[in-house]
């Protein structure tokens, strides 16, 4: 018998200051696993994974970042993956957990490595979700025109979702994708934008460049499941996780495993083998 979908529980948790907002699906009493998004993402990305996670014995909590979703925005100098990852850990810790496991998507797995650098003891188990060490040459010009959208403004909610469905990015579109897109649209002065503070996008990227891309694998002691796209984030443009590196890091990463899922960057996460393939995992005993 197929298992019903787990509903989602918004919530509101004040750690180091700020105001930021998560939703968990799953038992409150289950085993904590904390879903980070993507550079502009919430945790609305999380849905369909979260409705398939949740269970009375697993509680998938996914947090709207600072500077994202209806999570505060705070003060130049409050992003980079550390103040992330010091959030991933408070929130932790404002849920009554020790230890904990983690999926990352994108930059989520950027700032899932910088937790495991600051204290791998708390972290039983990592996910990365299409992310691993540098990207190929032409996934930043899609990167940059996904920032510089932030900016924009629109008459409508359906003038937005039009011109996010026309970047092509997305195929198949179905109502999860309304659902998704329909989260991170706000009114300001009659206007549609992105609720994503496009300074907080800013400094996240720039921290990018601050960091190795290989020499934060070795925080990676615990088992750690890498989820690669198999398909370019556009054609043409290359992967985020190039075919090297992702050899590299099964041979360099102790305790990893590769699954590849038939997908581009953004829609493996709305893909059932992703879901299906982090379940097994996270349920290992």
């Amino acid at each position: 018998m197929m298992r019903a979908m787990a509903l989602a529980e918004d919530l509101e948790i004040v750690v180091r200051g700020s105001r930021l907002r998560a939703q968990r699906w799953g038992s409150r009493s289950g085993p904590l696993v904390i879903g980070f998004p993507g550079l502009k993402g919430s945790a609305e990305r999380f849905a369909f994974l979260g409705e398939r996670l949740g269970s009375d014995e697993l509680q998938l909590v996914a947090l709207d970042p600072r500077g994202r979703g209806k999570s505060d925005k705070t003060a130049p100098g409050s992003y980079g993956w550390e103040n992330h990852a010091r959030d991933v850990l408070a929130i932790a810790d404002a849920l009554g957990t020790e230890q904990f496991s983690m999926i990352g998507h994108s930059m989520g797995g950027s700032v899932a490595m910088k937790t495991a650098e600051l204290d791998a003891s708390r972290l039983r188990r990592v996910v990365l979700i299409d992310i691993a060490g540098r990207v190929d040459r032409g996934v930043g010009a899609v990167i940059a025109g996904e920032i510089d959208d932030l900016r924009s403004t629109y008459d409508s909610v359906e003038q937005y979702l039009t011109h996010v469905r026309s970047g092509g990015l997305i195929e198949p579109w179905d109502k999860y994708w309304d659902r998704v897109h329909l989260a991170d649209v706000t009114e300001v002065d009659g206007r549609f934008r992105h609720r994503t503070s496009p300074e907080a996008v800013e400094e996240d990227r720039a921290y990018t460049w601050t960091q190795h891309p290989y020499a934060r694998w070795k925080y990676l002691t615990m088992p750690t499941l890498l989820v690669r796209a198999s398909q370019e984030m556009r054609p043409g443009s290359g992967f985020v996780v190039p075919i090297a590196d992702r050899d590299r890091f099964m041979r360099e990463v102790p305790d990893a495993t590769l699954v590849e899922v038939d997908a581009n960057h953004l829609t493996i996460k709305r893909h059932a083998e992703t879901a299906n393939a982090i379940q097994s995992f996270l349920t290992a005993p």
